[in-house]
C-alpha cells in the first residue's frame, strides 16, 4: 500500500492524515513535540485545566464530518453543545452587550442597545452572507492555484458580482457605511483579529466572517476545545494511522524534482506523498533548504499573535460567560501599535475565556479558570520581559475598571504564553497564529498553495497555507489536500 507521510500532529495534520487513510495510504504522521493537537493544547495547574490555543468553536460539522467519513458516529468519540449567548461585550463606560444564537433577536435587540435600524442591521448580516455564499467555493473550499477552479459557474458568478465583495474597501469601512454607533462599528471590526488583521487594513469582504459565527453558531466541546484534537488524535489511530511524537523532521528529501519522504533523528522515512503541516516558512527554510523558495509569499506580513495569561480566579463572576470581550477605548490606536510600531497597546483590548462556565472540573469549586488573551504584534525581538509585566499591570487595570473589582487578590496560579513561547511550541515563524496576515484584498492569492508547484508529491496543510488559520480553516485545508492528492493506484 502506497504510503503518505504528514509532518506535524496539529489540527490540519490530523485531518489530512485521516482523509488520507481513507483514500487508501498507510500513514505516518512525524511529531516533534510529545503530544498531539499543536496550538490546540491545553495543561492542568494547581486543581485548574486550561486549553492553551484556539477557544472559539463554530462550523462544528468540519469536525463530525471526518468521523462520517468512516460511517462512524461521532458523538462516540466527540461531543458538543451549542451556546445561546455568543459573546458578552463590555465598554469602560459600563455599557454591556451580549450576542445571542437566535439571529432575529439579535437585531432586535442590537436595534434597542445601539440605536440603529432593524433594516440596517438586517441587511448588513444578509450581505455578509451573500459575500460567503458567493465565495466560500472559490477561496475556502477549493484550491486557489488550480485554473479549474476558476472554470466553474460558482466562480463565475462571483467574478460577475465581485462590486458586492468590497475587497477595495477595508472592514472598518464597510462597517462605517451601515452604522452610525461607533460601539456597534468596533463590535464588527473585531471580526478581523480572527484571521489575525486589522479592521482598517483587511478587505470588506471580510465581513463575512460575523456571518460564520452568527449563521452556525458557537459550540462547546465536552472537555474542552483539547478534545477536538484529542478525539480525532484517536480516532485516527484506530483508523490505523501511525503518530511518531518527539519525531523532529530534518529535512524533506527531493529527488529530481520529487519528494521521496523525511529524515528524522538521522533516520529516512520513505513515503510516496509528503505533507507538511508545519509552518510554510520553516517547511522551506529549515526542511527545503536547497530548494528555491517563494520570496514573496515567505515575506508576506504576518498576522498578529497572543499574550495570553492563565490565570486561576479564587471567585465566580455571574456577568461573565464563555467568551467576554472588554474593549479598548481605541481601537485604531490599538491596531496601529501592533502592526505599525510592533508593540503592545497600553490600553489593550481584552478576551476572557471560562471553560469553567461549561465544565465544571474546569476549576475548583467557587473558583474560575480564566484565559486572558490581548492581541500582540509576532515576535520581532522585543523586549518580552518588559512588555509583558506591563500588559499584566494595564490588563488587570481594565478588568478592575470594567467589573468594578480588585482581581489581582483572586489570581491563585498563573501561567504566560508569550509570541516567543507560541513560536517555540509551535514552529510558527513569529508566533503568527495564522501564519501571513489578511491587510491586504492579494493576501488570499499570496498565501502558499496546498500543493508545490515544481515538486511532485509535495503538499502543504494547516493554519499557514490556502485557505487560512483557526480551526475550520485547517481542516478546509486537509480537504483541499485530499483532493489534490492522486488516489493510490494513480500515484504509483
Amino acid at each position: 500500500m502506497p504510503h503518505a507521510l504528514v509532518i506535524g500532529a496539529g489540527i490540519g495534520g490530523i485531518a489530512t492524515s485521516l482523509r488520507l487513510r481513507l483514500k487508501g495510504y498507510d500513514v505516518t504522521v512525524l511529531e516533534s513535540n510529545s503530544y498531539p493537537g499543536g496550538k490546540l493544547h491545553a495543561i492542568e495547574k494547581d486543581g485548574y485545566r486550561f486549553d492553551l490555543g484556539p477557544s472559539l468553536f463554530t462550523m462544528p460539522h468540519l469536525v463530525t464530518e471526518l468521523f462520517e467519513l468512516y460511517q462512524v458516529d461521532s458523538q462516540k468519540y466527540f461531543q458538543f453543545k451549542k451556546k445561546e449567548i455568543v459573546c458578552n461585550y463590555f465598554w469602560e463606560d459600563g455599557q454591556k452587550f451580549s450576542i445571542t444564537s437566535d439571529s432575529e433577536k439579535f437585531i432586535k435587540d442590537a436595534a434597542v442597545y445601539f440605536n440603529e435600524p432593524q433594516q440596517k442591521i438586517r441587511s448588513y448580516l444578509r450581505s455578509n452572507q451573500k459575500k460567503y455564499d458567493l465565495t466560500a467555493e472559490l477561496f475556502l473550499e477549493n484550491s486557489l492555484h488550480k485554473l479549474s477552479t476558476y472554470l466553474t459557474k460558482q466562480t463565475i458568478k462571483s467574478i460577475l458580482q465581485i462590486g458586492k465583495l468590497n475587497i477595495n474597501d477595508s472592514l472598518d469601512s464597510v462597517n462605517r457605511k451601515y452604522f452610525k454607533n461607533p460601539k456597534l462599528v468596533q463590535l464588527f471590526n473585531r471580526y478581523a483579529t480572527y484571521n489575525g488583521s486589522s479592521p482598517y487594513r483587511t478587505p470588506g469582504i471580510m465581513s463575512m466572517i460575523p456571518h460564520l459565527e452568527m449563521y452556525y453558531g458557537t459550540f462547546f466541546p465536552k472537555g474542552g476545545m483539547h478534545q477536538i484534537s484529542i478525539s480525532l488524535y484517536e480516532f485516527a489511530k484506530q483508523q490505523g494511522v501511525i503518530f511518531k511524537f518527539e519525531h523532529p523532521v530534518d529535512s524533506i528529501t527531493i529527488k529530481n524534482k520529487m519528494a521521496l519522504g523525511a529524515v528524522c533523528n538521522n533516520k529516512f522515512h520513505e513515503a510516496d506523498v509528503v505533507v507538511s503541516n508545519m509552518d510554510i516558512f520553516p517547511t522551506y527554510k529549515k526542511l527545503l533548504k536547497d530548494e528555491p523558495y517563494p520570496k514573496k509569499t515567505l515575506e508576506q506580513e504576518r498576522s498578529s499573535s497572543a499574550l495570553i495569561f492563565y490565570w486561576g480566579i479564587s471567585k465566580e463572576f455571574p456577568a461573565l460567560d464563555l467568551h467576554n470581550i472588554l474593549f479598548t477605548e481605541s481601537y485604531p490606536n490599538e491596531f496601529n501599535a501592533l502592526f505599525e510600531k510592533k508593540t503592545l497597546y497600553v490600553d489593550p483590548t481584552v478576551y476572557i475565556n471560562i471553560t469553567s462556565k461549561e465544565e465544571t472540573n474546569d476549576a475548583p469549586k467557587g473558583h474560575e479558570n480564566w484565559f486572558v488573551m490581548i492581541n500582540a504584534p509576532g515576535n520581532y525581538g522585543q523586549d518580552w520581559e518588559f512588555l509583558k509585566k506591563e500588559a499584566r499591570k494595564n490588563i488587570i487595570s481594565k478588568i478592575n475598571k470594567i467589573l468594578k473589582t480588585n482581581i489581582e487578590e483572586f489570581i491563585t496560579t498563573e501561567h504566560i504564553l508569550d509570541p516567543v513561547g507560541i513560536e517555540n511550541n509551535t514552529s510558527s515563524h513569529r508566533g503568527a497564529l495564522y501564519g501571513a496576515a489578511s491587510n491586504s484584498k492579494f493576501a488570499a492569492f499570496i498565501r502558499h498553495a496546498n500543493f508545490s508547484k515544481s515538486i511532485k508529491n509535495l503538499y502543504f496543510c494547516g493554519g499557514s497555507v490556502h485557505p487560512g488559520g483557526g480551526i475550520p480553516l485547517c481542516l478546509l485545508s486537509a480537504k483541499i489536500v485530499s483532493d489534490l492528492v492522486p488516489n493510490p493506484t494513480q500515484n504509483a
